[in-house]
Protein backbone atom coordinates (compact mmCIF):
# COMPACT_ATOMS: atom_id res chain seq x y z
CA UNK A 1 0.00 0.00 0.00
CA UNK A 2 1.23 3.51 -1.38
CA UNK A 3 1.13 6.20 1.41
CA UNK A 4 -0.65 9.45 0.76
CA UNK A 5 1.12 12.56 1.31
CA UNK A 6 -0.20 14.55 3.94
CA UNK A 7 -1.56 17.90 4.10
CA UNK A 8 1.46 19.73 6.69
CA UNK A 9 -0.72 21.18 9.28
CA UNK A 10 -4.25 19.52 8.36
CA UNK A 11 -6.07 17.55 11.31
CA UNK A 12 -7.56 14.96 9.10
CA UNK A 13 -6.85 14.76 5.16
CA UNK A 14 -8.85 12.22 3.00
CA UNK A 15 -8.50 12.14 -0.72
CA UNK A 16 -11.25 10.33 -3.18
CA UNK A 17 -10.60 7.23 -4.02
CA UNK A 18 -8.03 6.77 -1.99
CA UNK A 19 -6.71 7.43 1.59
CA UNK A 20 -4.58 9.85 3.73
CA UNK A 21 -2.88 9.51 6.87
CA UNK A 22 -4.47 11.02 9.66
CA UNK A 23 -1.04 13.15 11.41
CA UNK A 24 -1.29 11.90 14.71
CA UNK A 25 -1.50 8.32 13.28
CA UNK A 26 1.29 7.73 10.83
CA UNK A 27 4.05 6.04 12.02
CA UNK A 28 5.93 3.66 10.10
CA UNK A 29 6.78 1.47 13.11
CA UNK A 30 2.27 0.74 13.45
CA UNK A 31 1.93 -2.26 12.31
CA UNK A 32 -2.08 -1.63 11.76
CA UNK A 33 -3.79 0.34 9.72
CA UNK A 34 -7.60 1.47 10.44
CA UNK A 35 -9.49 3.18 7.85
CA UNK A 36 -12.56 5.78 8.28
CA UNK A 37 -15.16 5.63 6.22
CA UNK A 38 -14.04 9.15 4.90
CA UNK A 39 -10.88 6.95 3.90
CA UNK A 40 -8.73 8.33 6.20
CA UNK A 41 -6.18 6.08 7.64
CA UNK A 42 -4.98 5.48 10.82
CA UNK A 43 -1.90 3.72 12.00
CA UNK A 44 -1.86 1.98 15.21
CA UNK A 45 0.34 -0.69 16.97
CA UNK A 46 -1.64 -3.79 17.19
CA UNK A 47 -0.67 -4.11 20.85
CA UNK A 48 -2.49 -0.55 21.96
CA UNK A 49 -5.37 -1.75 20.27
CA UNK A 50 -5.56 -5.45 21.88
CA UNK A 51 -4.89 -4.24 25.85
CA UNK A 52 -7.84 -1.66 25.33
CA UNK A 53 -10.44 -3.39 23.05
CA UNK A 54 -11.72 -6.79 23.65
CA UNK A 55 -13.07 -6.72 19.74
CA UNK A 56 -9.73 -6.60 18.04
CA UNK A 57 -7.91 -8.81 21.31
CA UNK A 58 -10.63 -11.53 19.65
CA UNK A 59 -9.98 -10.36 16.16
CA UNK A 60 -6.28 -10.28 16.52
CA UNK A 61 -6.02 -14.00 18.20
CA UNK A 62 -7.79 -15.20 15.02
CA UNK A 63 -5.41 -17.35 12.56
CA UNK A 64 -4.53 -14.50 9.92
CA UNK A 65 -1.69 -14.07 7.06
CA UNK A 66 1.12 -12.15 7.98
CA UNK A 67 1.30 -9.09 5.77
CA UNK A 68 4.79 -7.65 4.97
CA UNK A 69 6.07 -5.55 7.82
CA UNK A 70 5.84 -1.98 5.85
CA UNK A 71 2.90 -2.76 3.85
CA UNK A 72 0.07 -4.39 6.86
CA UNK A 73 -3.06 -4.91 5.52
CA UNK A 74 -6.32 -2.31 6.04
CA UNK A 75 -9.29 -3.01 8.43
CA UNK A 76 -12.05 -0.51 7.33
CA UNK A 77 -14.07 0.66 9.82
CA UNK A 78 -17.88 1.98 9.87
CA UNK A 79 -16.56 5.23 11.83
CA UNK A 80 -16.43 8.37 10.18
CA UNK A 81 -12.55 9.72 10.80
CA UNK A 82 -13.51 12.39 13.61
CA UNK A 83 -15.46 9.63 15.83
CA UNK A 84 -12.53 7.26 15.02
CA UNK A 85 -10.08 9.87 15.75
CA UNK A 86 -11.56 10.61 19.53
CA UNK A 87 -11.62 6.98 20.10
CA UNK A 88 -7.90 6.41 19.21
CA UNK A 89 -6.78 9.72 21.06
CA UNK A 90 -8.11 7.99 24.10
CA UNK A 91 -6.82 4.63 24.12
CA UNK A 92 -3.20 6.05 23.10
CA UNK A 93 -3.34 8.01 25.69
CA UNK A 94 -2.57 11.28 23.55
CA UNK A 95 -4.49 14.78 24.28
CA UNK A 96 -8.47 14.39 23.61
CA UNK A 97 -10.49 15.95 21.21
CA UNK A 98 -12.84 18.33 23.57
CA UNK A 99 -16.66 16.73 23.73
CA UNK A 100 -18.79 19.74 22.62
CA UNK A 101 -22.36 17.99 21.65
CA UNK A 102 -24.57 15.13 22.21
CA UNK A 103 -24.32 13.80 18.92
CA UNK A 104 -20.40 13.48 19.07
CA UNK A 105 -20.79 11.68 22.52
CA UNK A 106 -23.52 9.48 21.17
CA UNK A 107 -21.27 8.17 18.22
CA UNK A 108 -17.92 7.65 20.47
CA UNK A 109 -20.26 5.70 23.36
CA UNK A 110 -21.46 3.68 20.47
CA UNK A 111 -18.19 3.09 18.55
CA UNK A 112 -16.46 2.30 22.23
CA UNK A 113 -19.11 -0.34 23.04
CA UNK A 114 -18.83 -2.17 19.77
CA UNK A 115 -15.47 -2.34 20.10
CA UNK A 116 -15.16 -2.96 23.69
CA UNK A 117 -13.17 -0.29 24.96
CA UNK A 118 -13.90 0.25 28.71
CA UNK A 119 -11.33 3.10 29.03
CA UNK A 120 -13.41 5.82 26.36
CA UNK A 121 -16.64 4.82 27.89
CA UNK A 122 -15.24 5.62 31.84
CA UNK A 123 -13.95 9.02 29.91
CA UNK A 124 -16.91 9.85 28.50
CA UNK A 125 -18.55 9.17 31.86
CA UNK A 126 -16.59 12.09 33.43
CA UNK A 127 -16.87 14.82 30.40
CA UNK A 128 -20.76 14.81 30.15
CA UNK A 129 -21.05 16.00 33.65
CA UNK A 130 -18.65 19.01 32.85
CA UNK A 131 -20.30 22.18 30.01
CA UNK A 132 -21.30 22.26 27.91
CA UNK A 133 -22.95 19.32 27.91
CA UNK A 134 -24.21 19.18 31.13
CA UNK A 135 -26.80 21.41 30.36
CA UNK A 136 -28.89 18.98 28.11
CA UNK A 137 -30.68 17.10 30.63
CA UNK A 138 -32.78 14.98 28.95
CA UNK A 139 -29.83 14.19 26.41
CA UNK A 140 -27.41 13.07 29.15
CA UNK A 141 -30.41 11.30 30.98
CA UNK A 142 -30.55 8.78 27.48
CA UNK A 143 -26.79 8.61 27.52
CA UNK A 144 -26.53 7.76 31.62
CA UNK A 145 -29.79 5.28 31.24
CA UNK A 146 -28.27 3.59 28.13
CA UNK A 147 -24.83 3.22 29.77
CA UNK A 148 -26.28 2.23 33.39
CA UNK A 149 -24.79 5.36 35.03
CA UNK A 150 -27.21 5.68 38.15
CA UNK A 151 -25.74 9.25 39.34
CA UNK A 152 -25.50 10.67 36.38
CA UNK A 153 -29.30 9.51 35.52
CA UNK A 154 -30.29 10.74 38.98
CA UNK A 155 -28.52 14.41 38.22
CA UNK A 156 -29.80 14.53 34.57
CA UNK A 157 -33.56 13.51 36.16
CA UNK A 158 -33.20 16.53 38.46
CA UNK A 159 -32.44 18.98 36.20
CA UNK A 160 -34.88 17.69 33.97
CA UNK A 161 -37.17 19.50 36.54
CA UNK A 162 -36.86 22.84 34.73
CA UNK A 163 -38.04 21.54 31.44
CA UNK A 164 -41.62 20.84 30.15
CA UNK A 165 -41.10 17.45 28.97
CA UNK A 166 -43.94 17.27 27.47
CA UNK A 167 -43.44 20.09 24.55
CA UNK A 168 -43.14 19.19 20.94
CA UNK A 169 -39.02 20.04 21.01
CA UNK A 170 -38.23 17.19 23.39
CA UNK A 171 -40.33 14.64 22.04
CA UNK A 172 -37.68 13.00 19.60
CA UNK A 173 -35.17 12.33 22.55
CA UNK A 174 -37.97 10.90 24.61
CA UNK A 175 -38.20 8.31 22.49
CA UNK A 176 -34.94 7.33 21.93
CA UNK A 177 -35.42 6.24 25.51
CA UNK A 178 -35.60 2.83 26.85
CA UNK A 179 -39.50 1.90 28.23
CA UNK A 180 -38.39 2.11 31.74
CA UNK A 181 -36.19 5.28 31.57
CA UNK A 182 -38.97 7.30 30.24
CA UNK A 183 -41.51 6.06 32.68
CA UNK A 184 -39.38 6.32 35.41
CA UNK A 185 -38.78 10.57 34.39
CA UNK A 186 -43.08 10.73 33.24
CA UNK A 187 -43.35 9.60 36.87
CA UNK A 188 -41.27 11.96 38.62
CA UNK A 189 -42.53 14.90 36.53
CA UNK A 190 -46.42 13.72 37.48
CA UNK A 191 -45.68 12.86 40.95
CA UNK A 192 -43.98 15.96 41.75
CA UNK A 193 -47.72 17.54 40.45
CA UNK A 194 -49.31 15.21 42.05
CA UNK A 195 -47.67 15.43 45.19
CA UNK A 196 -48.15 19.43 45.54
CA UNK A 197 -51.87 19.12 44.51
CA UNK A 198 -52.77 16.35 46.96
CA UNK A 199 -51.09 19.02 49.95
CA UNK A 200 -52.81 21.76 49.03
CA UNK A 201 -55.74 20.00 50.29
CA UNK A 202 -54.80 18.70 53.27
CA UNK A 203 -54.17 20.81 56.39
CA UNK A 204 -53.14 23.51 57.17
CA UNK A 205 -54.24 24.72 54.14
CA UNK A 206 -57.84 25.70 53.61
CA UNK A 207 -60.29 22.53 52.53
CA UNK A 208 -63.47 21.61 52.51
CA UNK A 209 -66.82 22.91 50.62
CA UNK A 210 -66.80 25.90 49.17
CA UNK A 211 -68.00 27.97 51.58
CA UNK A 212 -66.89 29.12 55.18
CA UNK A 213 -67.06 31.38 57.84
CA UNK A 214 -64.90 34.00 58.99
CA UNK A 215 -62.47 33.30 61.30
CA UNK A 216 -63.60 36.90 62.94
CA UNK A 217 -67.11 37.50 62.63
CA UNK A 218 -68.39 34.06 61.39
CA UNK A 219 -69.54 35.60 58.65
CA UNK A 220 -70.16 33.56 55.18
CA UNK A 221 -67.33 33.58 53.07
CA UNK A 222 -66.24 32.19 49.87
CA UNK A 223 -62.54 30.60 49.14
CA UNK A 224 -62.21 30.95 45.53
CA UNK A 225 -59.53 33.42 45.23
CA UNK A 226 -57.52 30.30 47.30
CA UNK A 227 -59.20 27.78 45.01
CA UNK A 228 -57.90 29.75 41.76
CA UNK A 229 -54.15 29.87 43.46
CA UNK A 230 -54.32 26.27 43.85
CA UNK A 231 -55.55 25.31 40.26
CA UNK A 232 -52.54 27.41 39.01
CA UNK A 233 -49.86 26.54 40.71
CA UNK A 234 -50.54 22.92 39.80
CA UNK A 235 -50.65 24.01 36.57
CA UNK A 236 -47.17 25.55 36.83
CA UNK A 237 -46.24 22.52 38.35
CA UNK A 238 -47.16 20.38 35.59
CA UNK A 239 -44.82 22.43 33.05
CA UNK A 240 -42.07 23.40 35.28
CA UNK A 241 -42.30 20.74 37.94
CA UNK A 242 -38.88 22.08 39.67
CA UNK A 243 -41.58 24.86 41.53
CA UNK A 244 -39.06 27.84 41.31
CA UNK A 245 -41.29 29.95 39.41
CA UNK A 246 -44.54 29.13 41.76
CA UNK A 247 -42.06 30.51 44.97
CA UNK A 248 -39.84 33.19 43.72
CA UNK A 249 -42.03 34.48 41.04
CA UNK A 250 -46.04 33.34 41.12
CA UNK A 251 -46.77 33.71 44.62
CA UNK A 252 -46.06 37.09 44.62
CA UNK A 253 -46.77 38.12 40.66
CA UNK A 254 -49.39 36.05 39.80
CA UNK A 255 -52.99 37.91 39.57
CA UNK A 256 -54.34 34.81 41.15
CA UNK A 257 -51.83 35.44 43.84
CA UNK A 258 -52.74 39.42 44.27
CA UNK A 259 -56.02 38.32 44.49
CA UNK A 260 -55.54 35.54 47.07
CA UNK A 261 -53.67 38.29 49.56
CA UNK A 262 -56.45 40.65 49.13
CA UNK A 263 -59.34 38.85 49.93
CA UNK A 264 -61.38 39.97 52.55
CA UNK A 265 -64.15 39.26 54.67
CA UNK A 266 -67.51 40.32 53.04
CA UNK A 267 -68.98 42.23 56.39
CA UNK A 268 -67.57 45.82 55.88
CA UNK A 269 -68.00 45.77 59.51
CA UNK A 270 -64.94 43.19 59.86
CA UNK A 271 -62.81 43.39 56.44
CA UNK A 272 -60.77 41.05 58.08
CA UNK A 273 -57.36 39.26 55.71
CA UNK A 274 -58.58 35.87 55.13
CA UNK A 275 -55.50 34.15 54.10
CA UNK A 276 -51.57 34.63 55.79
CA UNK A 277 -49.46 35.60 52.87
CA UNK A 278 -46.04 34.98 54.70
CA UNK A 279 -47.16 31.90 56.27
CA UNK A 280 -48.57 30.83 53.00
CA UNK A 281 -46.00 31.28 51.30
CA UNK A 282 -43.03 29.38 53.49
CA UNK A 283 -46.34 26.47 53.56
CA UNK A 284 -46.51 26.10 49.88
CA UNK A 285 -42.10 26.68 49.88
CA UNK A 286 -41.79 23.53 52.03
CA UNK A 287 -44.05 21.16 50.26
CA UNK A 288 -42.67 21.66 47.19
CA UNK A 289 -39.06 20.86 49.05
CA UNK A 290 -40.26 17.82 49.90
CA UNK A 291 -41.16 16.65 46.82
CA UNK A 292 -39.36 13.68 45.04
CA UNK A 293 -36.11 14.87 43.32
CA UNK A 294 -35.21 12.16 41.11
CA UNK A 295 -35.87 8.97 39.54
Amino acid sequence: MMETELIPGAALVGMAGEGAFHPSFCSPEADVILGAKNHTLFRVHSWTLKTTSGWFRSLFSMPQQNPLPNNPDTINLDEDAYTLESLLLMICGLPINPLTTYDEVDALLYAAEKYDMPGPVSLVRVLIMTPPLLDQPLRLYAAATRCGWEEEAKHASAQSLALNIYAPEHQPILRKLRTGAVLDLLNLHRDRREGIKKRLNEQPFVTGSTTASCPRCRWIIDHHTWRELKYKVVMEMDVRPLGDTVVDIGLTEWPEAKACWDAKCPNNDCTCVLYDKVETLRLIRDCIDSLPKTT
